[in-house]
């Protein structure tokens, strides 16, 4: 794990995806998550039911980490209803619950008839899909326990291009800060009816755009840089500042540096000097 501690967030960003790549390959190899993954290859094509599945303890918890759903683990009971429901019924339980989620884990399972039967488990494709799942959710996780704006961000590029409406969006907590933060929404909009919400953020951003890289990509720069200024870690890390500061700290006047609000200013005057 590369150590991010006392950086700001667009420099802690920047190193993260320089090293992701070594980073990744670190958690494939290291002896516990080797263990858990050469377990699940091994023993995931004879889960064909929801019962299976949650009788191999070492399988199941392996899928619930490779979904960010650890702390779900113990709940048994709950995922296998949600594994079982029929996600074209609106009443069932899959889709009553607003964590997307146990949404997302039933889709990608794939069981059907009631939990009965899965194709996806002998298919090797699916099994590796899920293995990097898996080793991708640690290292998020990695950096969101260092920094948390990181993490946000990371885990936001991650979903970023699955998102098709802005209610998949604002259902996340994550997604939901990402969003407010990078376009400039102030957070007492969360307090707001979610449809309100909704309404809002869509005249603010199409969302489909998300499925751009290039678009994921700077409102990533956007939510990383706005971050800094909101915890102060722009003006903090900047050396101008620093140095302005101590010239100041032996004078009878204290340098105070300032943050502006660059989107609200123009970039020319309506009318310009000729």
């Amino acid at each position: 794990m590369i150590p991010l501690a006392g950086m700001g967030t667009q420099t802690a960003m920047r190193l993260v995806d320089a090293t992701r790549d070594r980073q990744l390959e670190l958690i494939e190899s290291s002896a516990r998550h080797s263990r858990a993954i050469s377990t699940f290859r091994e023993r995931i094509g004879d889960i064909q039911s929801v019962e299976d599945l949650l009788d191999d303890q070492e399988v199941y918890t392996f899928v619930m980490r490779a979904f960010d759903l650890e702390d779900q683990i113990f709940g048994k009971a709950m995922i296998g209803k949600i594994l079982e429901s029929d996600i074209n019924d609106r009443k069932a339980l899959v889709n009553r619950l607003t964590d997307p989620r146990f949404r997302e884990l039933h889709i990608s399972m794939g069981f059907t008839d009631a939990g009965a039967k899965n194709a996806n488990t002998l298919d090797p494709s699916w099994q590796e899909a899920i293995v990097d799942r898996y080793v991708e959710q640690r290292f998020i996780n990695n950096q969101a326990e260092q920094n948390e704006a990181v993490g946000i961000a990371l885990e936001f590029r991650r979903a970023a291009p699955e998102v098709k409406t802005w209610l998949d969006v604002l259902k996340d907590k994550g997604h939901a800060t990402f969003m407010r933060t990078a376009l400039g929404i102030p957070e007492q909009v969360a307090q707001l009816d979610i449809d309100k919400q909704a309404e809002l953020f869509a005249k603010k951003f199409d969302i489909a755009k998300l499925k751009d890289p290039a678009e994921v990509e700077a409102l990533v720069r956007k939510y990383t840089a706005i971050s800094d200024a909101l915890d102060g870690s722009a003006v903090a890390g900047n050396a101008a500042v620093q140095m302005m500061t101590n010239l100041a700290s032996g004078a009878s006047r204290r340098y105070v540096p300032i943050t502006l609000d660059i989107t609200a200013i123009s970039a020319k005057p309506s009318a310009p000097y000729r």
